[in-house]
């Protein structure tokens, strides 16, 4: 079981990794997005003069920004100034879009800067170290970018063409929606960010980059499958499950917040039917009506889905959305109204939770054995995979109610797990994510959810630190 635990944590951990790099810049493929949405000649707002920011865009700064980004997972600003850099050798060596070049030069590059500093450490005369650090940087920067342009760049671009080809044979031989058989576990796992924005995001724009849009866009992000799940609680649900999900649709389709329904998913297991159907569904319908976006819609609202929605699409994309979504429904009020066993609340599912994630019951253990170490509790941090969404829906809930108690020493943020600081207090995680949050900060005190809206340990946590403090 612990080395089943441990291989999750290490695909989680790579998958936010990989996502770490294009999330952060969601906003620019967004950006690009509408300015190929609205300029284009096909566009809503057709002007070739502004069109022409759509090519050097997509071409070098999306690259360059992914690069950036890797190379400062890896290195901090140092690292990602040189994966920047030698990352220009992969795109002016192709012909193609390069950001599965840019998710490797970027790290890589970083790493052995990181590595070259370390043999220096400590060996440089005093007054030199700006001298060696610049040129050691520009120096690897240079050999990199050459390497890049003359075997890595082609390399990555026969490899982009095999993994495009082979997207482009599933779309054409039209089992497109059986990638849902896949993707819909792999999202309730805390995969859902590495895979939309790791994977389909670099696929989708390149798609877009050659015609206009992409139907690889909407694989993941569909709202529909994860409304119909959350419908069907509402009417069908019981306890504080029935009870949340009204806000948790509400959440989940406006906001665009996935991670909000898959503690309903994971709470009973076999709605994960529910979840491929209404997706395969929703995905069928979209390639029948040759429907796409213009990028990618982050986070998944329907809003974001209008936003990214060329001319002409607009009936499809709804469309697409309301199957997925009533398929969604019917499959899981079928299973939920055959359903015997009664759910009560969710905190009562969380033993089965636990037992079906290969996890021992050390959650509950955890909170009442840490209870006596509260006095020394002043910064707690909500982590999730992304550090948005679901974290900053906990944090805000238990903020509001650390401010009811009067206890005014105590703050409460949200932050992407990959980014807890050494010096945190107290970290809530959903469970599935507190392995990683553990290793990351051991001397902390954990405390695991099985949902950040409906929740009763918040009230627990409150009221320790009420005690310790007194």
């Amino acid at each position: 079981m612990e080395k089943k635990s441990g291989t999750k944590a290490g695909i989680q951990k790579f998958g936010a990794y990989l996502s770490g790099m294009v999330m952060p810049n969601i906003g620019a493929f967004i950006a690009w997005g509408l300015i190929t949405a609205l300029f284009i000649p096909t566009g809503w707002l057709p002007n070739e003069r502004l069109a022409e920011m759509v090519g050097p865009m997509i071409t070098y700064l999306l690259p360059l920004l992914i690069a950036y980004s890797g190379g400062k997972l890896v290195y901090d600003h140092r690292g990602g100034v040189v994966g920047a850099a030698a990352t220009m050798g992969v795109i002016v060596g192709t012909s193609i879009p390069m950001f599965l070049g840019a998710m490797i030069m970027g790290p890589l590059s970083a790493f052995l800067i990181k590595k070259i500093d370390g043999l220096f450490e400590g060996k440089v005369k005093s007054g030199f170290e700006m001298l060696v650090n610049n040129f050691t940087a520009g120096i690897l920067a240079t050999v990199l970018a050459i390497l890049a342009f003359y075997v890595f760049g082609p390399v990555v671009e026969a490899l982009n063409n095999f993994l495009a080809s082979g997207v482009d044979a599933i779309i054409n031989l039209g089992v497109l929606p059986l990638v849902h058989l896949f993707v819909e576990p792999a999202k309730v796992l805390f995969l859902n960010n590495a895979i939309n924005h790791g994977i389909f995001t670099p696929l989708g724009a390149q798609q877009a980059a050659e015609a206009g849009k992409s139907i690889i866009f909407m694989l993941e992000s569909n709202p529909g499958p994860g409304l119909g799940i959350l419908l069907a609680y509402m009417f069908f649900g019981k306890g504080l499950s029935k009870a949340s999900a009204s806000s948790a649709a509400v959440i989940h389709f406006l906001g665009g917040i996935h991670e909000i329904y898959f503690p309903y998913i994971l709470m009973k297991p076999i709605l994960i039917v529910a979840a491929m159907a209404g997706g395969a569904a929703g995905t069928l319908t979209f390639s029948l009506l040759n429907i796409g976006l213009n990028a990618a819609p982050s986070p998944g609202s329907i809003f974001a889905y209008i936003a990214m929605t060329p001319k002409g699409d607009f009936f499809g994309m709804f469309l697409g959305i309301i199957v997925a979504a009533a398929v969604s429904f019917v499959i899981a009020a079928a299973i939920l109204k055959a359903s015997k066993q009664d759910e009560g609340d969710m905190e009562g599912a969380v033993s089965k939770m636990e037992e079906m994630k290969g996890k021992e019951s050390s959650v509950r253990s955890t909170l009442t054995s840490s209870a006596k170490n509260y006095k020394d509790v002043h910064k707690i941090i909500f982590a999730c995979d992304a550090g948005m969404g679901s974290s900053a829906m906990g944090a805000s809930i238990l903020k509001k109610k650390v401010k009811e108690a009067g206890i005014s020493d105590v703050d409460v943020t949200n932050l992407a797990i990959n980014n807890l600081p050494s010096d945190v207090d107290l970290v809530v995680t959903h469970k599935d994510l507190t392995d990683r949050a553990e290793k990351m900060v051991p001397g902390a005190i954990h405390v695991s959810v099985d949902n950040f809206l409906g929740t009763t340990k918040y009230d627990d946590i409150v009221e320790d630190l009420k005690k310790s403090k007194m």
